[in-house]
């Protein structure tokens, strides 16, 4: 018989609410975490860098407070050092919150240590072996770091390590131009640091539509931010207190400080799976079913990065729902409902909802599309912050929307207007019909959606 009814590896977004969740149900329940609560949400992901981004964001305004009529005497300097103590402050305050719940929920150990699999029931942690019906995989993600020449020798930075720098980088290069990296090139650029970003691909964010990719880089660049776009990285080496990033065309660059910013791997290597009988994907990921459930092994679930089925805070703490809906509420629910939906949140953000324009040309199927420039919106002219637009895709014969992408300010929450009507498979019309309040950018919503053209690959 086994010692405890279920163990729950990681916490991050999912694995503590789940553990909570059983513990309630009146099952012995034990929570493994290898470092600290939160996962890389609270710790190096979405709270720090959005508190960093708010910081960034403040020294922008004073800087061109001039252009609202504001004036300010003097330069306007950043203190890394209180920046930072700022961010430091916000993701404890998150830390010790998660542990105090977790603290308070009878039948529910926290074992701090790193799990490794020892058969199909027990695992190992800190020299302690525990027996379990039941696991549950959170143990989410890591930076990847490639095979460069001379980066090992280097004093490179990833996600995770850019949360403990407290100084301003004269120049920070940057390898990778997606969200991670881009996130950070703006902040710091607005920091004060000079930036460079160097990009193998013809342009950023490939896996957004042509004209999504052109607004951010034109953004960038506004900001002067340099941009390497379609260039690739042949060696890195240290020369002096300086790092030099040689590029395969010919061209160098040298910076001060320089970030690996090009993509995630799941940690799943240090679990040996194999003795639990779980398979893993060619990207490493535990590969479940629509309930999440491993395909392998029954007895065990992936949530969050580990299962390849979203990787974002939203994504793992909804993997979170439908495992305890299954498990504890008998309730249905599968993976298979969920919609796409993420954020850039660069200023002005990005939010984004289902199917791409890109994504609906290559099925070849017709589609409405709606277009307006963000200098349409009254919200966006009085705050002076016009760029970017609103773009709206639906199903011509079901009226449903397929997708949207909202490039401006605030646009990371007035998609979510968009992300509810899909949901709730409500037609379009029902936009066209709504009263939303003046001025605001969710208002124009309806006018876009009033204007779908139909669109014939």
């Amino acid at each position: 018989m086994s010692d405890l009814d279920a163990i729950v590896i990681g916490a991050g977004q999912s694995g503590p609410p789940l553990a909570v969740r059983l513990a309630q149900a009146g099952q012995r329940v034990a929570l493994i975490e290898k470092s600290v609560l939160g996962g890389t949400c609270v710790n190096n992901g979405c709270i720090p860098t959005k508190t960093l981004v708010a910081s960034a964001r403040a020294a922008w305004v004073a800087r061109n407070a001039s252009a609202w009529g504001v004036q300010i005497a003097g330069p306007v300097t950043v203190d890394m050092r209180a920046v930072k103590a700022r961010k430091d402050a916000i993701v404890a305050e998150s830390q010790n919150s998660l542990q105090q719940w977790i603290d308070g929920t009878k039948g529910l150990e926290l074992i701090a240590g790193r799990a490794r699999f020892t058969s199909a029931h027990s695992i190992e942690v800190g020299g302690r072996e525990l027996r379990a019906a039941r696991f549950f995989v959170d143990c989410g993600g890591r930076p990847f770091v490639p095979e460069l020449p001379g980066l090992s020798d280097v004093p490179y930075l990833t996600n995770e390590s850019m949360m403990e720098l407290d100084v301003l980088p004269e120049h920070l290069i940057i390898l990778g131009g997606s969200y991670v990296g881009l996130e950070f090139a703006h902040m710091y650029r607005r920091f004060g640091s000079r930036v460079s970003v160097i990009e193998r691909s013809g342009r950023l964010i490939t896996r957004e539509d042509e004209e999504v990719s052109t607004g951010v880089a034109e953004l960038m660049r506004d900001e002067d931010i340099e941009l390497h776009l379609g260039a690739e990285v042949s060696a890195v080496k240290r020369t002096g207190a300086e790092i030099d990033v040689e590029l395969k065309s010919g061209g160098k660059l040298r910076g001060s400080h320089l970030l690996v910013a090009i993509g995630r791997v799941p940690n799943t290597d240090t679990l040996n799976l194999q003795a639990a009988g779980v398979k893993l994907s060619a990207r490493g990921t535990i590969e479940v079913d629509a309930q999440l459930r491993s395909t392998s092994a029954p007895h065990i679930w992936a949530l969050g990065d580990v299962n390849g089925r979203g990787q974002f805070t939203h994504t793992s703490y909804n993997d979170f729902e439908i495992v305890a809906a299954n498990l504890l509420d008998n309730e249905p629910r599968t993976v298979d409902d969920r919609i796409l939906i993420y954020g850039l949140f660069t200023d002005p953000p990005l939010g984004r909802v289902g199917l791409t324009e890109r994504e609906l040309r290559e099925r070849g199927r017709p589609y409405l599309r709606g277009v307006r420039p963000m200098s349409r919106v009254g919200r966006a002219r009085e705050r002076g912050e016009t760029r970017g637009f609103i773009k709206l895709l639906a199903d011509p014969e079901t009226k449903l929307f397929l997708g949207a992408a909202i490039f401006g300010v605030e646009g990371d929450e007035a998609v979510h207007c968009i992300a509810d009507l899909m949901y709730a498979r409500a037609p379009y019309t029902v936009l066209t019909h709504a009263v939303h309040i003046h001025p605001t950018v969710s208002e124009l919503l309806p006018t876009v959606a009033g204007s779908l053209e139909l669109i014939t690959p």
